[in-house]
């Protein structure tokens, strides 16, 4: 996230703030030295405060007020009894009342609390400009206490939904990563299942093929070399297929796969009818070829099949197949992350087993009356 488009929006927040409001304030800080000082030394004080400030708000805007907390009061909260008491300037209270504001919605607990006293104590400190002043007692009372404290509450209570409103895009980009973290997952479970439907298949074959050679080198020497032939093959393509698939290149054939399943049933003795309702749509054949593969893998895996029927129409599949198990219905993990993916393209799959059948079906009735209407 480094990167000028991924740049975090507190990052160009903070930008923003110190661009608009560094030269704002450092203008304010110098009318206040300007105006109130009477000596060299005034308005080293006065400086003192404003410069506590502008360090209050740059560390405010990278999140890191906390850590300045303490000092930046000091030094501003001590620069305006000061200036009332000693220069007899109203407007030092500039200084503790950015820090404060920039503290005080920063507080774990007790702002609320916290506000009260800040205002409280800036019109405190204001009200002691009676005790030292010969001036009419309500001009010093609005110069010192009245306008300080009003002013004070009123940015107090504008910073309270400003701490808000950096809450709700500190959480929005924490939705952000949490979002770019799921689908990094979400991208590796899908690698992990495409490894799964090539090796895992390529193995179970080679599993069977490798029998049956077994079987024949001693009866059928040449289909045995066929069948090793055969195995040598598929091995390689799968290498390929492997390879295609870390560099992002893999496309599954529903044809090819097709032929695939007829070759494997029938070389496990399980007879195959195949019935195209239509041609498949080439967007729904890759996953519905991936549906085929991992059906065909879990039929010699798990079923004792004698027959199998597949259906084909443009937007779906249908496996259907005897020899299932009289038992609860199998985990079956690789079409349970396959359901998954269907279900992401618009699509369904539903598994069912009854009557010693076990029916695979997906379809993607979404896409299929969208291709209706453009008709």
């Amino acid at each position: 996230m480094s990167d000028v488009d991924t740049e975090p929006a507190r990052g160009k927040l903070r930008k923003l703030n110190l661009t608009m409001f560094i030269p704002l304030f450092t203008v304010a800080g110098v009318i206040v030295v300007a105006s109130d000082a009477r000596t060299w030394w005034h308005a080293v004080v006065l400086s003192a405060s404003a410069l506590a400030a502008l360090i209050a708000f740059v560390r405010w805007t990278s999140g890191e007020l906390l850590r300045v907390a303490i000092p930046c009061l000091a030094v501003t909260g001590l620069v305006w009894p000061f200036s009332v008491l000693v220069i007899g300037g109203g407007s030092a209270f500039f200084g503790i009342l950015l820090v404060g504001s920039f503290v005080v919605p920063q507080l774990p607990r007790h702002r609320v609390a916290a506000a009260i006293a800040l205002v409280a104590y800036i019109a405190a400190v204001g009200a002691t400009r009676l005790l030292v002043s010969h001036e009419d007692v309500s001009e010093e009372l609005i110069r010192f206490v009245f306008v300080p404290a009003a002013v004070t509450a009123i940015v107090l209570g504008l910073m309270f939904p400003n701490k808000r409103f950096y809450d709700v895009v500190h959480e929005l980009e924490e939705s952000r990563e949490r979002e770019a973290e799921l689908a990094v997952i979400r991208e590796r479970v899908r690698f992990a299942s495409d490894l799964h439907d090539i090796q895992g298949h390529t193995l179970h074959v080679v599993k069977l093929k490798t029998a049956l050679a077994t079987k024949l080198v001693d009866i059928d020497a040449e289909r045995a070399k066929q069948e090793l032939g055969e195995i040598h093959a598929l091995v390689s393509d799968t290498i390929t297929q492997t390879k295609e698939l870390a560099y992002a290149q893999r496309r599954l054939n529903l044809s090819a796969e097709l032929e695939n399943a007829r070759n494997l049933f029938e070389a496990a003795g399980i007879r195959v009818r195949i019935n195209r309702e239509g041609d498949v749509d080439p967007e729904a054949g890759r996953l519905l070829g991936q549906v085929l593969r991992e059906t065909t893998t879990n039929i010699l895996r798990h079923a004792q099949a004698t027959r199998v029927r597949i259906t084909l129409s443009e937007w779906s599949i249908g496996i259907v197949n005897d020899g299932a198990q009289h038992s609860p219905l199998p985990e079956l993990r690789g079409l349970a992350a396959l359901e998954q993916r269907v279900v992401a393209e618009g699509g369904e799959l539903t598994v069912q087993q009854e009557d010693g059948q076990f029916v695979t079906a997906a379809s993607f009735p979404g896409r299929s009356s969208e291709a209706t209407e453009k008709r």
